[in-house]
């Protein structure tokens, strides 16, 4: 069985050629969602078959959301790769859109896109146990208790927005502009962080600026893990030492494995590329 797939996220795309469940071409460009409108993804589509085979796709992420090529309904979690592959939106008869999953609570409502076929493909590659806690840090950061298999239940925090927000805009910007390690000036952003007092510990960052207090080269490490820390100190309230499967980038990763250790938690760092080709080959292999 060979067919591609796309990963198709706000701000960039990654395309994979899969044969029997291996990848064997890829590519990574920065044509995401946010950059095109639903006129542009016929000829992408047909470029991607030009350039990897003209061969059945399927496309997951923001390309099935309301800034993407067309609204795909979600399904409602509990979720598994059948209920997935059962909600396939079909563009044509090779062509199809992988759904969200949401969680239709009217007291927690959410919504997550993209982010599903990784979760459900972690499980079915054996890369995390049917019952798990699951984070995918990120601009929006995604907590997911996985129950047999399955996208039991959610929370998205836009962690990695505020920060770029805090980096981008208002009185801490400047001081905002060097990396971020995951050193002492972050676990003990985490550990402030964790009593999430966020708005008086954010403006401490000038505070000790000015009074000569901290350096600004530890600025933005402080401050990531304020917010890092009070994100995970919240998902942690609800399952003490609890053991975290982190899918992620090695960079973000650290970040967030550091701040669950320093809190009480454990953590795993698990292959997010990989969890995404198995999921969306089950998916495939599921329809076909």
């Amino acid at each position: 069985m060979t067919f591609l797939a796309v990963d198709w996220g706000t701000t960039n795309r990654r395309v994979f050629r899969i044969d029997d469940g291996a990848v064997v071409a890829s590519e990574r460009d920065n044509k995401g969602a946010a950059s095109m409108t639903p006129a542009d993804y016929p000829a992408e589509v047909a470029g991607i078959r030009a350039r990897m085979g003209d061969l059945p796709m399927l496309l997951a992420g923001m390309v099935g959301s309301t800034i993407g090529w067309r609204e795909v309904p979600y399904v409602a979690a509990p979720a598994g790769i059948a209920a997935l592959a059962d909600g396939l939106a079909w563009v044509d008869e090779r062509t199809a859109i992988v759904p969200g999953v949401a969680m239709r609570d009217p007291a927690n409502p959410d919504v997550m896109r993209g982010e599903e076929v990784q979760l459900l493909g972690a499980v079915d590659a054996g890369l995390v146990p049917r019952d798990a806690l699951l984070c995918q840090p990120g601009t929006h950061c995604k907590w997911v208790w996985m129950e047999d298999g399955r996208i039991a239940r959610f929370t998205t925090a836009i962690t990695g927005e505020l920060f770029a927000l805090l980096r981008g805009h208002g009185i801490l910007a400047r001081q905002l502009t060097g990396a971020v390690t995951a050193g002492d000036a972050f676990r003990e952003g985490v550990r402030r962080g964790a009593a999430r007092d966020l708005a008086a510990a954010l403006f401490g960052i000038r505070a000790a600026k000015v009074l000569g207090y901290r350096d600004d080269a530890d600025a933005a490490s402080h401050a990531s893990g304020l917010l890092i820390g009070a994100d995970v100190a919240a998902r942690l309230d609800e399952e003490r030492g609890a053991h975290v499967h982190i899918l992620a980038d090695p960079t973000l990763g650290t970040l967030y494995a550091s701040a669950i250790d320093t809190l009480g938690g454990s953590s795993a760092l698990i292959d997010s590329r990989q969890a995404f080709v198995a999921g969306i080959t089950r998916i495939q292999e599921h329809h076909a």
